[in-house]
């Protein structure tokens, strides 16, 4: 669909609620492992090292609990894609931690 210079696409989806650690989940998500990282046993144990290192900074910290949705739905080429979305601090008034998710994509300039 377009309207007035803008596209837009839905997906749907579904997305699986869980309590955790969001000073844990931050910290690892910034100390990531690239495929360069498994070339050789030394990039291996200098990737194997940030990872540690991300991980103790978080632990001695703290860290507060949050409510994660990790959201999951095919593109429209048919690749899976995931996603978390940070629900704060109270579990939202749902039954189940498995819910059904709608994506928006909407593109335009600027």
């Amino acid at each position: 669909m377009e309207f007035e210079g803008r596209v837009k696409a839905l997906f749907n989806g579904y997305a699986k609620i869980d309590k955790i650690p969001v000073n844990i989940a931050k910290g690892l998500a910034e100390a990531k492992i690239t495929p360069q990282d498994l070339t050789n046993p030394i990039a291996f144990q200098l990737a194997f090292s940030r990872l540690y290192d991300a991980l103790l900074k978080v632990v001695e910290s703290g860290s507060e609990p949050s409510y994660i949705a990790e959201v999951r739905f095919k593109d429209s080429l048919g690749n899976e894609v995931v996603m978390a979305v940070d629900l704060g601090k109270e579990m939202p008034a749902f039954t189940s931690n498995v819910v059904r998710a709608k994506i928006t994509v909407e593109l335009f300039e600027e």
